[in-house]
């Protein structure tokens, strides 16, 4: 009886010994594959030119500093995921409970009240923690010194649903160019961003360039983008801000610096005027009658008179003030641009050079015309609480002769 009892207590032994190594062998295999899935995922994204808005393929030295910081650190989160699901796994395996055991047999070691074990995994993350704090901070400090040894500045304020950009050049205080939907920058200088809301909150993000800052009523955070190379780089609006957050979208164009000044010069110059007698004079009068109280075209006031500057005003605000945001897009060099409505659609047909500083190619007409014709099903806004572009109810005959002004401010 004796010797049966201890070949019984040996073969239990064995069994739980045998359960062990295969709970632990199956930890680990998971926690291998669990590894190897999400570096396989990170690269595909790093490297999938279809993912537009991904933080894992920097185009700046800004967004280089933040990449820098996420590498060290996802390794650590990555060790400590795999030994916390691998310690689970190893735990849910060795005593998971089989059909044929006994109530009150082979119960785990209780732990509670062990001290030693106790402190190690209260001290063990805080100082984990505290350490992964250091690089967190110095990245942190190297971004605010971009931002404040910057070589040039651009003043970024959000609207709903859309981004205006202005540029005071000479520093007088006095934008030189107000324009809208992409902000164009020259490559290899690090411009500061000047960040600010007209009504709500909002959130200017651009991933290859730098993180998100958000734009806040009454306040201005300062952001510092560097593009590397030329491109278009996409962004999007991160803070819920209305019916048509989701609509909310940016680019960023860096251009070569010969290429940038070109841009700069045709900002500064006057817009076309175009020739008596076509439609896009016809177009002009339609525009100074149903969309210049909130869309300003440079030289002239809200009511189609020259003023005899050809730059911006600042503070225009139209005849009746009927925006709650206070202005719309500034119009003047529409064309200049790759797209309207919150960088939502495209206003040149597929043929088109939209890399180039002043965009060549085919207008997208139809677009624009079914823009004008009816604003709301093409982007849903509250243009009845004066946020978004109203339908303006025009007639096909105005709608054509509108899009024949506004397609040659370029």
């Amino acid at each position: 009886m004796v010797s049966a009892s201890v070949d019984n207590t040996t073969s239990d032994e064995n069994a739980r010994i045998s359960s062990s190594k295969r709970a632990g062998i199956i930890a680990a295999v998971v926690g291998l594959v669990v590894v190897a899935f999400f570096l396989f995922i990170g690269r595909g994204i790093a490297e999938d030119a279809g993912r537009p808005l991904t933080t894992l393929s920097p185009k700046g030295g800004p967004a280089e500093e933040i990449h820098s910081l996420v590498k060290p650190v996802f390794i650590v989160a990555g060790l400590v995921f795999v030994l916390v699901q691998s310690a689970l796994l190893f735990t849910l395996f060795r005593y998971r409970r089989h059909k044929d055991d006994a109530d009150g047999v082979d119960e785990p070691i209780q732990r509670h009240g062990n001290n030693p074990l106790e402190w190690a995994w209260t001290i063990g993350p805080a100082l984990l923690l505290a350490f992964l704090a250091i690089p967190n901070v110095q990245t942190i400090w190297a971004l605010e010194n971009d931002a404040k040894n910057a070589d040039m500045e651009v003043e970024v304020r959000g609207q709903q649903w859309w981004w205006e950009f202005r540029y005071d050049t000479n520093n007088d205080g006095k934008p030189e160019v107000i324009t809208a939907q992409q902000l164009v920058i020259p490559v290899g200088e690090t411009v500061r961003v000047k960040i600010r809301s007209n009504d709500v909150i909002h959130s200017f993000w651009i991933p290859a360039l730098n993180g998100k800052k958000d734009a806040v009523p009454g306040r201005t955070h300062r952001l510092a983008i560097q593009a590397e190379k030329p491109g278009i780089y996409e962004g999007q609006c991160t803070e819920f801000c209305g019916l048509s957050h989701g609509y909310m979208r940016m680019q960023v164009k860096a251009l070569s610096e010969a290429d940038y000044a070109t841009w700069m010069a045709n900002q500064t110059s006057a817009p076309e005027e175009p020739v008596n007698g076509t439609e896009a004079a016809l177009g002009k009068e339609i525009y100074f009658q149903k969309c210049a109280s909130c869309h300003q075209i440079n030289g002239y006031d809200s009511a189609g008179g020259a003023t005899g500057e050809d730059l911006p005003d600042p503070d225009y605000r139209g005849r009746d003030h009927p925006l709650t945001a206070g202005n719309a897009p500034n119009l003047s060099h529409m064309m200049s641009r790759q797209r309207f409505a919150g960088n939502m659609f495209d206003l040149y047909e597929p043929d088109g050079q939209p890399q180039l500083a002043i965009p060549t190619g085919t207008p997208n007409e139809s677009k624009l015309g079914e823009w004008l014709r009816n604003p709301q099903l093409m982007k849903p806004m509250a243009a009845d609480l004066n946020r978004g572009m109203p339908n303006l109810k025009l007639s096909e005959e105005e709608i054509r002769v509108l899009v024949a002004y506004l397609t040659q401010l370029k």
